[in-house]
């Protein structure tokens, strides 16, 4: 067959290999291709995502895609698979305490409702885990993979053939056709399959769990509060910024689904043995209640044997009766106990509030009851029965007796637990009966009448006690004294050694003198001698006991130690060796004393060093923006530094113009800086009202806005305030409008359009605003807030409310696009061609940016980039546009750390670390964007502001100083260089005031800020 093809390698002249190895080294060659081609084209896939984009010009943005994809990030694709993942794990392992809990609960009665409410609550958590994988699966389809419904819960078990299994055991399958438009309904009827659930346990009356009750309330309410915010989202379920808010919900539900995975392995565990306990302890009284009726049945049967055929008289008649009603009701009471039993061991019964109540009282009640009734007609029988049959009277009356006796105490019982009963309902089992008795029995001694007649009585018994006692101990001191004069006259006394005389005042002793031992008194010719008294020393230190003892009869010094010596010789030797041991003791080292070793100093590796990754990228954008702009970064250092501020700083800003920059701290002032080499401090402004929380340069740079709690004031550039605008309501933050021409004030649910009055203001209800970004054309304002409600009225119960990005249109007064995100969303800012704006978050969340789309004359948000740190990071203040047209992004970390990516390809071009700074937290950051070079601020917590420029060689004072960002051992920044405010004007709230301290010179009033710093004040002539 081989030589029929002459293609083959064995039909070509000199072909050293047979026709199989020929076959095999061609397979293997094009497998190895393949393979190589495959890696070329992975590498190809993995530098479109860091680097395709980068070669776009930094002039014009430029994307690829302008619908907004899912992400194609290797990190953020590994991140998100991991997070559903995780979400996975926590539904499979409550499907299985689910499993776990029916087979546990097949063994108890009434255990049907909870078998089915399990089921039914596996199955929905089927269908929601069927559809968070596909929204995974859209977003991450690289790490996450689709499956068949049928097999959503375990990919590893096939579909099984129809079989006869119970409903509870079998895996629950997705069956119905569902898509991501019914996440809101889904979410709703798994919150009511939740609370049937939690109801069908809570049917079981022999044990509660709280924890089980609190965590599976706390899930429902999250529920319906998340199913009530999607609706709002109605056929946007595809959007990816939709999809990504779900994917970021799996983490909020899983915590609920842990506490109650957790919480109902504990019930398992616990729960279920005690409902077991108490319904077989039920079982059993019911059975011994059965078999006592049955024995008393068969008494009373035996019994009637002897009444049954006298008939002749009315006593015999009443005889049978009783006897006969007796039988009547202990045959009652034993198949009414059978009854109970077989009704609490059924699986298939209703629970207890869904049966009517007198099948509950004729299940329950009624064979105690009936026994008790067989016993009261058979004793009152049998008692009749002695009369009837001419029995003796003793009989007659001692079976009377007893009888009534026995009647009366089973009256009695049955009434107190009767009465028990009623007292637990009345009072919720707050009180008891006996504590209802004894209140009673209070307010029946508070009556007048009834208190003297027990108060009376009471007092009497008691003087005809006291004076019996009293007569009674002087009776038996008489007989004790007739008897010690009878002993003396025959000679019985003892001799004085060893029993001492008592005499009538040692007859009675005072509780409070000491019981007297022969060994330490006896008495000797009628008096007290007492015995020598031992005094036994403390134990040495070495722990050796000294045996010396001290007669203090003879003095004399009796000593049962070979060395013994006189009290005073041991004294001091005791102390001497006190003294010794604490001198040992505390001048050793202390027990508690920690080594001091060499403190751990961090250092600095390089940027190219930190990840290969990082020092292969400039080689691989050789020649592209990425390579110029990686150098000019690593060239950013700290050139100035200087403290305006004795508190944190709160905000910065430059000017549009670049000549200016603002600083607000909670000191309560403001400062204006020339900018410079060095900069120089322009103008101070106070603000006695409050906190200074932001600043914001108009369009132009000829206005400053300050932004208080409640209010703002408006100043010029040279530091005269024009306005002060008081708010009623609490001021989150300020934003210009792009022409200048107003500002918006950003209060609660409220923005409002300001000038030097009110011109318009917008409301967004059931939303607490954070900041506002108005569009170039100024039809559009970008907001960013929180939830406070869903549209139905429901508030979370556990979980994070749901934060909006929304947009908009000023002149129409409606929301045109919403998004609805998770983290903390606090400040929006838009690039200068508009097109896209930058979104920050508090905390470790990081930044986004989000594109505007125009589709159909309104604007749509759809995500672009998530800027990822390398780790996490807690990241302070807003983060901001930088560069060139708006072509980094940039933000600072609370620990100190500054991070800066490319906007289009999302890289983290650089990192400064904390070690640069020279210490200070990070609370700000503002980029200069008129400045010729790349130049940025930070505001750190100890009010020192720092500016960072990356000036090359041809500035050769800045050229000689060394880059901290890239020193190993990195001091702290000298602030040598900082602008003195001793020639500062200090800008007070009265603009009158500022232009006559230009107009007049007077002489200056000196006061001292603080020990480096002054600020003059000059009065007018």
């Amino acid at each position: 067959m081989v030589a029929s093809y002459p293609s083959d390698l064995t039909s070509l002249p000199g072909a050293p290999l047979t026709s199989m190895e020929g076959l095999k080294t061609k397979r293997k060659q094009t497998l190895l291709s393949l393979l190589d081609a495959l890696q070329e084209l992975s590498k190809d896939d993995d530098l479109d995502v860091s680097g395709c984009h980068l070669l776009a010009a930094a002039e014009q943005p430029s994307f690829e895609a302008d619908r907004d994809v899912p992400t194609t990030d290797e990190h953020l694709q590994k991140v998100g698979a991991e997070v559903f993942n995780k979400f996975e794990r926590r539904i499979i392992n409550l499907d299985r305490e689910l499993r776990n809990f029916s087979n546990a609960a097949r063994q108890l009665g009434s255990s049907v409702g909870i078998l089915s409410s399990s089921f039914h609550l596996r199955k929905r958590l089927a269908q929601i885990l069927h559809l968070f994988r596909e929204n995974a699966a859209d977003l991450f389809p690289r790490k996450v993979q689709r499956r068949e419904q049928e097999t959503v819960m375990n990919s590893a078990v096939r579909p099984r053939r129809k079989a006869k299994v119970p409903p509870h055991t079998t895996s629950p399958s997705v069956m119905d056709d569902i898509d991501a438009e019914d996440f809101p309904d889904q979410l709703e009827s798994l919150s009511h399959e939740m609370v049937n659930f939690l109801d069908c346990l809570n049917e079981f009356p022999e044990f509660t769990d709280e924890a089980v009750n609190a965590a599976i309330i706390s899930l429902e309410g999250d529920l319906r509060y998340w199913a009530s915010c999607l609706k709002t989202y109605e056929g946007q379920f595809k959007y990816p910024a939709v999809q990504r808010y779900l994917h970021d919900l799996t983490g909020e539900m899983g915590e609920h689904l842990d506490s109650i995975t957790s919480s109902l392995s504990v019930f398992i565990e616990i729960g279920v043995p005690t409902i077991r306990f108490a319904q077989k302890h039920a079982a059993a009284n019911l059975l011994n209640l059965s078999t006592v009726a049955t024995f008393f049945s068969a008494v009373t049967a035996t019994t009637m044997q002897f009444s049954f055929d006298q008939t002749d008289t009315n006593l015999a008649n009443s005889v049978n009766g009783f006897w006969f009603t007796s039988l009547v009701f202990s045959i009652g009471a034993a198949v009414n106990s059978l009854l109970g039993l077989t009704w609490k061991q059924a699986m298939y019964r209703s629970p207890g509030h869904r049966v009517p109540w007198w099948v509950l009282i004729w299940i329950k009640r009624s064979p105690l009851v009936f026994l008790v009734l067989s016993v009261a007609c058979f004793s009152i029988g049998l008692v009749l029965f002695t009369y009837s049959s001419g029995q003796h009277k003793v009989t007659s009356t001692v079976t009377t007796v007893f009888s009534a006796f026995s009647c009366f105490g089973l009256t009695a019982v049955s009434f107190w637990f009767a009465s028990e009963k009623w007292i637990f309902n009345r009072h919720k089992g707050q009180k008891w009966l006996a504590d209802v008795l004894s209140e009673s029995r209070v307010r029946m001694h508070s009556v007048p009448g009834v208190a003297w007649c027990i108060q009376e009585p009471r007092n009497f018994a008691r003087k005809v006690a006291y004076w019996s006692r009293r007569h009674w101990h002087e009776f038996s001191d008489q007989c004790s004294r007739v008897l010690r004069i009878v002993k003396g006259g025959f000679g019985l006394r003892r001799a004085p050694d060893l029993e001492s005389p008592r005499s009538e005042n040692d007859e009675l002793k005072s509780p409070m003198s000491p019981s007297f031992s022969p060994e330490l008194s006896r008495f000797h010719n009628g008096e007290m001698v007492l015995s020598p008294i031992a005094e036994r020393p403390p134990s040495t230190v070495d722990g050796a006991d000294d045996h010396t003892v001290l007669s203090d009869s003879g003095g004399t010094v009796i000593s049962s130690s070979p060395t013994a010596g006189s009290p005073n010789q041991y004294r001091l030797k005791n102390l001497v060796r006190s003294v010794m041991m604490i001198n040992r003791t505390t001048s050793g080292p202390s027990a508690f004393s920690l080594p001091s070793g060499p403190k751990r100093q961090r250092t600095m590796s390089s940027e190219a060093g930190k990840s290969g990754k990082m020092a292969e990228t400039p080689a691989m954008m050789k020649g592209s923006r990425l390579a110029v702009l990686i150098p000019k970064l690593k060239r950013m250092e700290a050139t100035q530094e200087f403290a305006p501020h004795q508190a944190l700083v709160r905000h910065l800003q430059f000017s549009p113009d670049g000549k200016l920059f603002a600083t607000s701290s909670w000191d309560r002032t403001s400062v204006i800086f020339r900018v410079g080499d060095p900069c120089v401090a322009h103008r101070v402004l106070a603000h006695p009202q409050g906190f200074v929380g932001q600043v914001a340069w108009s369009p132009n740079g000829n206005t400053l806005l300050t932004k208080l709690n409640r209010g703002m004031k408006v100043w010029t550039a040279d530091g005269v305030c024009k306005r002060t605008i008081d708010r009623k309501h609490n001021v989150q933050s300020i934003a210009w409008l792009p022409g200048g021409e107003a500002f918006l004030s950003v209060e609660g649910s409220y923005v409002t359009k300001l000038l030097l009055q009110t011109l318009d203001q917008y409301h967004l209800e059931r939303m607490v605003l954070h900041d506002v970004a108005v569009t170039n054309d100024r039809q559009r304002m970008l907001c960013v807030g929180t939830l406070t409600a869903s549209s139905d009225g429901l508030q979370p119960r556990k979980c994070r409310a749901e934060k909006q990005i929304l947009v908009y249109n000023m002149e129409k007064n409606e929301i045109e696009n919403r998004v609805p995100v998770l983290h903390d969303v606090r400040d929006i800012t838009l690039a200068k061609d508009g097109h896209v704006a930058l979104v920050s978050y508090e905390n470790k969340a990081p930044p986004q940016l989000w594109k505007l789309e125009t589709i159909k004359d309104t604007i749509r948000l759809s995500l672009r980039h998530t800027y990822m740190p390398k780790v996490p990071v807690d990241f302070a203040g807003p983060s901001y546009f930088g560069g060139k047209n708006d072509q980094l992004v940039f933000c600072a970390g609370k620990g100190g750390d500054i991070f800066i990516w490319d906007r289009e390809s999302a890289a983290l071009l650089h990192h400064i670390r904390p070690q640069a700074l020279g210490g200070g937290d990070l609370t700000c950051i503002a980029w200069n964007h008129a400045a010729d070079h790349f130049m940025f601020a930070t505001g750190s917590h100890d009010g020192a502001v720092r500016i960072w420029t990356n000036h090359t060689s041809e500035n050769n004072s800045l050229s000689e100083l060394p880059s901290r960002a890239q020193s190993t051992n990195a001091a702290p920044t000298p602030r040598t260089g900082s602008p003195s405010l001793f020639d500062v004007d200090y800008r007070t709230d009265s603009p009158a005031a500022a232009a006559e301290s230009r107009e007049g010179s007077g002489q200056a009033d000196f006061f001292s800020r603080d020990r480096d710093r002054s600020v003059t004040f000059y009065e007018p002539s």
